[in-house]
């Protein structure tokens, strides 16, 4: 608090003494993040106030007042910036006019989010931020759940002049981390020897510096190697859902107090993703353990409720903090039984076999008791309310089930403790509402939400090249079913993409053009023409169009009781912190719809061959 007004800020300090108050200028103030909602920027750019500090600071620094403001410290023989987490992203970054005048070492504490497919931005934004102009970039981020939906996930790094020189882990479950890099400022004042002249320097007034009694180097550090320029690793798409979504339900199941999940596990791609995540999350855990890690056995043994345990394997250690359940009735067949049942052997959990049957008649005798009526499924000629309903019925019955199950099943076991229950609906099937509200997508936490099917795939493919999980192969040959409405002969004959009305893939195409392009109906109808002119006529292209977006405004108020998901999409449609939306549209969408008309009669009056 400065002035009485709230600011966020960093606190540079050096032996018990601070240096500098420097207070965030550019704030993050979309997607995930509210800023503006917390704090108010500092405007007053290379403006310097004296902040008096609080009487406990005082005790402890000796300090009464100290400077507070867009300023640098100079030391002995360099000169030390600042930026703070979102200013690097901005175009008006604070460190290309610092390094214009003279700052050599720029400092970024941050809290950059995981997401997929974008650790590459954020190291060339590093290596672009010293190209220009020269200079080190010292970049340290956060790590691990942040006690709500984004996982931070590490990546510091030391660049000097447009090259990385140190690397740190972006998925890990050490809580602290330090790299560490020698390099010759030499280096960065022969670079801008040819880069920077003083012309460029377009502000009259220059930063203010802070005088520091300290020198970052020696007399005698000439002969010192200094560390060369490395190839950044990157991970593929697969590992990071391997990687991230583990490391962000541990620190979850650890800090939350629970012995482990329960997972209802149907036989399908998702179900079968959240599990893998989970048996990744060992692995990782055992890894962490066998490398020395005293804090995660500590937490491993609070979890399960044994202070000698030490896990051996990760299947081991899966059968004590994982339980999987496989929730069948008379429209699931045996193949997703067998599949749901492998799986659970070849990670490990602890897996139940439960018959849903009993519990639908009942509730469905309880409606037929009061209204003198017995819906039917529409194979027996029930309408659609009656056969979505019935869908319906069986679906919730599967989340109180999960729940009670979740609650007590340690205690049949004479556990202590109780588990959290896993969702395992993705990010497509979000978007379109394509869940019942309150089934098994209702869960505590859900690590895939974020995700597309089309990744997950791609994800459960990778495990079962890398993890040796065979069973997964059959699992991804099947075709996608909610098994909800009658078998026919015994075999499925509800499919997802059918009921959707859309494969998958194009549902992802859709969703980056709602979210990420900011498209409505017509603008989204007038880029998919092009995109899909191989494959789709107009006329298609605008009834898929329509149809989604019919879904997704009569569906948009699920996402209000949607489970907390771990956030990996840029497209995400999270209503709760990524992306704000009404839940109650027009369905009809008249004048888009009219618009979407009206263009595909003018395109086929041009091309009558279409």
């Amino acid at each position: 608090m400065h002035h009485n007004v709230r600011y966020n800020c960093r606190v540079l300090f050096l032996n018990r003494k601070i240096l500098l108050v420097r207070p965030k200028m550019l704030m993050a103030n979309h997607g995930n993040y509210r800023e503006m909602r917390w704090f108010s920027p500092w405007n007053q750019l290379r403006q310097v106030e004296e902040y008096f500090l609080p009487r406990m600071i005082q005790e402890v620094t000796g300090q009464e007042t100290v400077p507070f403001g867009d300023c640098v410290l100079s030391t002995k023989d360099t000169c030390i910036g600042t930026e703070i987490c979102a200013e690097l992203w901005n175009p008006c970054s604070p460190h290309i006019q610092m390094g214009l005048d003279g700052v050599e070492i720029f400092t970024n504490s941050s809290a950059s989010h995981h997401e997929l497919r974008k650790a590459d931005q954020r190291v060339n934004l590093i290596k672009s931020a010293t190209t220009k102009s020269g200079g080190i970039y010292l970049y340290a981020n956060q790590r691990g759940c942040d006690g709500d939906r984004v996982y931070y996930d590490g990546c510091a790094m030391v660049a000097i002049n447009g090259n990385i020189v140190a690397q740190g882990a972006q998925f890990s479950l050490n809580d602290v981390e330090v790299i560490t890099a020698t390099l010759d400022l030499e280096d960065v004042r022969s670079y801008r020897g040819e880069q920077c002249q003083p012309h460029m320097v377009n502000e009259p007034k220059p930063y203010h510096r802070i005088k520091v009694d300290f020198s970052l180097s020696s007399d005698d550090d000439v002969y010192l190697p200094t560390h060369q320029p490395i190839q950044w690793h990157f991970h593929t798409p697969e590992e990071e859902i391997s990687l991230g979504p583990a490391c962000w339900l541990w620190d979850y199941l650890r800090r939350s107090g629970q012995a482990g999940f329960m997972l209802p596990l149907s036989g399908g791609v998702d179900s079968s993703s959240s599990a893998c995540i989970v048996h990744s999350m060992c692995v990782l855990i055992c890894q962490a353990i066998e490398d020395g890690n005293s804090q995660v056995l500590e937490d491993v043994c609070k979890v399960v409720g044994d202070d000698s345990y030490h896990p051996q394997h990760p299947k081991d250690l899966c059968g004590r903090i994982l339980t999987t359940c496989y929730m069948g009735s008379e429209n699931s067949s045996q193949d997703t039984c067998h599949r749901a049942r492998d799986l659970a052997n070849h990670i490990g959990s602890t897996h139940m076999n439960i018959n849903i049957d009993a519990a639908v008649k009942g509730i469905l005798g309880i409606f037929s008791l009061v209204t003198g009526w017995w819906p039917q499924f529409r194979a027996s000629g029930g309408s659609h309310r009656e056969n979505l309903a019935l869908q319906n019925v069986q679906a919730r019955v599967r989340m109180v089930l999960a729940y009670l199950f979740a609650q007590l099943s340690l205690w049949a076991r004479g556990k202590p403790g109780g588990l959290l229950v896993l969702g395992s609906a993705n990010v497509d099937e979000s978007l379109t509402g394509y869940f019942t509200k309150y089934d098994c997508s209702s869960a505590d936490i859900n690590p895939i939400g974020g995700i597309s099917k089309t990744d997950l795939k791609s994800f459960l493919l990778y495990c079962a090249e890398h993890l040796q999980l065979t069973t997964l192969r059959s699992i991804l040959a099947a075709p996608p079913t909610a098994e909800l409405e009658p078998l026919t002969d015994g075999q499925v004959s509800q499919t997802d993409e059918a009921d959707m009305g859309m494969t998958y893939s194009e549902l992802s195409v859709i969703g980056r053009l709602r979210k990420i392009s900011k498209c409505g109906p017509f603008s989204m109808f007038c880029k998919l023409i092009h995109m899909w002119k191989d494959t789709l006529s107009p006329t298609e292209v605008a009834h898929k169009v329509k149809h989604f977006f019919r879904m997704y405004s009569v569906n948009r108020h699920k996402m209000t009781t949607v489970t907390p998901s771990y956030h990996a999409e840029s497209y995400s449609p999270d209503d709760n912190r990524f992306d704000l939306r009404p839940f109650l549209y027009n369905t009809r969408w008249t004048w888009q719809f009219r618009c979407i008309d009206n263009q595909v009669t003018q395109t086929e009056a041009k091309n009558p061959k279409q």
